[in-house]
């Protein structure tokens, strides 16, 4: 399980890296954030398809995907997009900080409520815990981040987009989750991230600005689909596959913990009391979950 978790841990960390490459990407390009999710999409799909037929060894044991399968898997990337476009739209009405704090901090909790479901995984006192301390300290840490007015501006519409970008993730680990045991991690993340791409693919024409976007920001861009996206992707779904998708969940909060720690040390933010004591609450959190 160690194995497992250092693996979603390494993709999280990654993620963290999205929001100072957006920070970045925003200062130089006019970009819209519809158009960077698909793009996203659309560099890191080519890439796992690749890395899927590299890797790929025939053996007796190799057994086609079924329909219900492929079936699985369009459910996958209709949550990526679904994820691309809730979070993003989120973003634009609310700001950074309040969608970040929702939908963050709801995704374990559906998780948790999927995966008991779903995959009658239980938690018991320990992981109970764990899931508290998690939560609560992404929420301190997202929280510290509320700064001015634009920080409290949440209307309803933003805050259930942000929810919608929480279930839409807890969707796909679960459904990954279940999907893991008959097909390997590669494979699925290839199927997942092309079909997303495709179902995003009308955003380029809809939201207009996309080849300045696209050439002016190339180098960016391409960081974001290969690195916190096919590579991070990629390792996530392999810890996915030795651990419970509760644990995953929790141990994906890393996400903000590493987003705060740049924020302080490339962007000279301060990180307040509220924000470091959620810092603390989430380390907890990740030690009772690699203990348990």
């Amino acid at each position: 399980m160690f194995v497992g978790l250092l693996l979603v841990a390494v993709a999280a960390v990654s993620w963290g890296t999205t929001g100072a490459t957006m920070l970045l990407l925003a200062r130089d390009v006019p970009a819209d954030p519809l158009v960077v999710g698909w793009a996203r999409l659309a560099v890191a799909a080519p890439a796992l398809v690749v890395a899927a037929a590299l890797t790929h060894r025939p053996s007796a044991a190799c057994v086609a995907p079924s329909r219900a399968d492929l079936g699985r898997c369009v459910v996958l990337g209709a949550a990526m997009a679904a994820y691309q476009i809730c979070y993003f739209e989120a973003v634009s009405l609310t700001g950074v900080a309040v969608a970040a704090l929702f939908a963050i901090c709801s995704a374990p909790i559906f998780v948790a409520g999927l995966a008991g479901v779903v995959l009658r995984e239980r938690l018991g006192s320990t992981g109970l815990a764990a899931l508290a301390l998690a939560v609560v300290g992404a929420a301190l840490l997202s929280a510290g981040s509320l700064t001015g007015p634009r920080g409290f501006a949440a209307s309803t519409a933003g805050t259930l987009l942000a929810l919608g970008a929480g279930l839409s993730y807890a969707v796909y680990a679960v459904t990954a989750k279940g999907l893991l045991a008959r097909m390997r991690p590669l494979t699925q993340a290839a199927i997942t991230f092309t079909i997303g791409a495709l179902l995003l693919s009308p955003m380029p024409l809809v939201r207009g600005g996309t080849a300045a976007t696209l050439l002016d920001g190339w180098p960016l861009l391409l960081y974001l689909g290969l690195g916190p996206t096919a590579v991070a992707y990629a390792l996530f779904t392999a810890g996915l596959r030795r651990v419970p998708a509760t644990a995953a969940a929790v141990t994906s909060l890393l996400e903000p913990l590493t987003a705060t720690l740049l924020g302080v040390v490339v962007f000279g933010e301060t990180l307040g009391p509220a924000s470091a004591a959620g810092a603390l609450l989430l380390l907890a959190a990740l030690v009772l979950i690699s203990r348990r």
